[in-house]
């Protein structure tokens, strides 16, 4: 079955280009309106035109795609709150200034090394009504956080942009958090918080207090801090507690599938419901009740759970599954995968943005694409047998799936995948259900001590054994440099691949080697993008690190120890996203001569009478105590460069002193790594 021919899957790629124009461009509501609203007009002429025939139409089908792509733009923009009139960004003026702010709790986050942080939702600006949504940091104390989702605070502070990487190859947070229409973060202590008498409850808040009830219930047991962050994640989908040694065990052991509640946890939970609501089916209007309840129960589910984008995907796909099912519909796995990627994109554009969004979808193409050929390899009589070997395929079929997107963001692979799935995956019903009874039973005060102790001797087992896959590190191979380019030719190629194993012409022949062309593209591509002849001041508080590329190869010079350099993630992930082979550790010199370009080094010692040459530009590292002006005046360099490891009075000092000589001045970190190109 040709799976394009599809009319919603054909609206949808044309709907998501248009997400993705108003995504890269700046294409106002107002155009996207009268754009919508033109083309939309005549979709009806030609319709009316062609006398209900569109089929026969080439030029309806035309117009279908870019009005498809018109709506994308639309509701793209109409999501986008920063639009609005009364956007908190509209009423300040300058982002320094000190301003009344109220605003509710809507989501709670994982918290970072110094701060708890939330999403709140603005309310008013200087007592005047806005919106918008904006990050918030509050300062851990030793005091007991009573932060929760729909409270409301009102203090007095200024909204801070937030910042951009400041080495090259880092995790762009900023862009993290656009995707959520969050521009802007603010900074506070409790002691600044002022809590609101009125507070409206939604249904984010019921559902934070469910949660915080069955944490209340479950902590009688004195589980271990460990098997309760593993029950909030699998089955409440609050992973935010889970310790950093966990979540790296089952991310190397390629179970971190296990932690994001998703399709797989959705449909074991269908599988659940379906059988105990299966008495329904013998009433009168049990075809039409049971349905009802199945997705009544699904969605109060995925609402306890946050609403994730994968947990939202899951339920929305089976939701329409079930309907079609119980109404004895006939439907195609596509079509519902396409409609349920439609209503969510219609609802959160850019969802499309989101990791988790785009493996869960891709896992599920992965299984249902690639595991009817897997399974047919090898049929057993067994049945034990069979199920063990179908959950192998579907393992594989997923990994196939997502391996390439998995390298594209994560560049890691965990080679005991397997392993882990094929020892988990047919347990987790069960570790599912009966955390859900624990669940229950422990906010009913019904709860026996010894069921506890059992449920959680499971969970600390499946840990045991996850971590003992995780610490077979020969088989996790790490840092696979890997980049759009080959992202693209990788899911040509598995796509192909799959024809050609469904069927043998000359057109999937052809398919095959334009992938293996596209790969060789993909090469050639990457070998122009290398950087060559580039020397870079990395951005490292309290240190100095600095790295010259020449020849695919990168030599470190830092004050850091040589294990230290190698196991740097500033360098690592440089070297990786730059397809960089070799690292070699130099020592720090005190100038630097690149071809025609000279850059000196000037540290706590001061030195800097070099009447040999002249240097281009001076770097200013570990807080040397210097005339600056008498620096400029004996040297003239082109541009100044301020590293990490300076104190903040002198690089305020240093950059006062450079405005008034109208001389470039590069602190790192306010401006982030200095990259010379010679």
């Amino acid at each position: 079955m040709k799976v394009l021919n599809f009319t919603i899957i054909k609206l949808l790629v044309f709907f998501i280009i248009g997400i993705i124009i108003c995504h890269y461009s700046n294409m106002s509501p107002t155009q996207s309106i009268v754009v919508s609203c033109v083309l939309t007009c005549a979709l009806l002429i030609i319709l009316i035109a062609s006398k209900n025939k569109f089929n026969q139409s080439i030029w309806f089908g035309c117009v279908a795609y870019v009005t498809a792509i018109s709506i994308g733009v639309l509701t793209t923009n109409l999501h986008n709150q920063i639009h609005f009139k009364n956007h908190y960004s509209k009423i300040i003026l300058n982002e320094n200034d000190q301003v009344l702010v109220a605003f509710k709790i809507k989501e709670i986050l994982k918290p970072g090394k110094y701060h708890n942080k939330y999403v709140a939702q603005i309310i008013k600006i200087n007592k005047q009504e806005a919106q918008g949504k904006v990050l918030l940091n509050i300062v851990k104390d030793s005091t007991k956080n009573n932060i929760d989702v729909d409270n409301i605070y009102i203090t007095k502070t200024d909204l801070k942009t937030i910042n951009t990487p400041l080495n090259p190859s880092e995790f762009n947070y900023k862009d993290y958090l656009m995707i959520q229409y969050i521009y802007h973060q603010i900074y506070l202590s409790k002691q600044e918080l002022f809590e609101a008498s009125t507070k409206t409850t939604t249904i984010y808040g019921w559902a934070n207090q469910l949660r915080n009830h069955i944490n209340k219930k479950l902590q009688k047991f004195k589980f271990n801090p460990d098997v309760t962050a593993i029950v909030n994640a699998l089955i409440l989908g609050q992973r935010q507690d889970i310790s950093a040694a966990v979540y790296s065990d089952y991310n190397n052991a390629g179970a971190i599938h296990i932690l994001a509640v998703s399709g797989l946890h959705v449909g074991i939970i269908l599988l659940i419901l379906n059988y105990l609501l299966k008495p329904l089916e013998y009433l009168t209007n049990g075809r039409f009740v049971k349905p009802f309840l199945l997705i009544c129960f699904l969605w109060c589910f995925a609402i306890i759970t946050g609403l994730s984008a994968s947990v939202t995907r899951a339920v929305t796909m089976f939701s329409i599954l079930t309907i079609a099912l119980h109404l004895k519909r006939p439907t195609n796995t596509y079509n519902t995968i396409a409609l349920s990627a439609f209503v969510l994109l219609l609802f959160k554009p850019l969802f499309l943005f989101d990791v988790g969004f785009q493996l869960s979808y891709v896992a599920v193409l992965g299984i249902l694409i690639i595991d009817p050929i897997l399974y047919k390899l090898w049929q057993t009589k067994y049945g034990v047998l069979d199920k063990l070997w179908h959950t192998l395929t579907i393992t594989i079929s997923a990994q196939l799936g997502i391996l390439p997107i998995s390298l594209f963001y994560f560049h890691q692979f965990p080679g005991l995948f397997f392993i882990t799935n094929l020892v988990i995956i047919p347990f987790l019903g069960f570790i599912l259900g009966f955390g859900i009874l624990i669940i229950i039973l422990a906010s009913l005060n019904l709860l026996p001590a010894f069921v506890a102790q059992l449920f959680e001797t499971i969970i600390n087992v499946m840990n045991a054994f996850i971590s003992w896959i995780s610490q077979q590190t020969v088989f996790i191979i790490k840092d696979i440099p890997f980049n759009i380019w080959f992202l693209i030719a990788s899911y040509l190629f598995i796509t192909s691949a799959f024809r050609i194993c469904l069927r043998r012409s000359g057109t999937n022949i052809m398919l095959v080697l334009v992938s293996i062309v596209s790969f060789q593209i993909a090469i050639i591509f990457t070998k122009l993008e290398q950087p060559n002849y580039q020397f870079i001041v990395f951005h490292k508080n309290r240190q100095t690190l600095l790295a010259n590329i020449k020849n695919n190869t990168l030599f470190v010079a830092s004050d850091l120890d040589s294990i230290k350099i190698s196991e740097n993630k500033t360098i690592k992930n440089f070297a990786t996203d730059h397809f960089i082979k070799n690292i070699s550790v130099d020592p720090l010199k005190k100038i630097h001569l690149l071809k025609k370009t000279k850059l000196l080094l000037v540290d706590s010692l001061g030195i800097y009478n070099v009447k040999s040459f002249k240097p281009d530009y001076i770097l200013l590292r570990q807080s040397p105590k210097i005339n600056l002006n008498r620096l400029i005046d004996s040297i003239n360099p082109k541009v100044i460069i301020a590293d990490g490891s300076n104190y903040k009075s002198y690089l305020d000092y240093w950059e006062t002193v450079c405005k008034k000589r109208k001389l470039p001045f590069h602190q790192t970190g306010k401006m982030g790594a200095y990259i010379i190109n010679y």
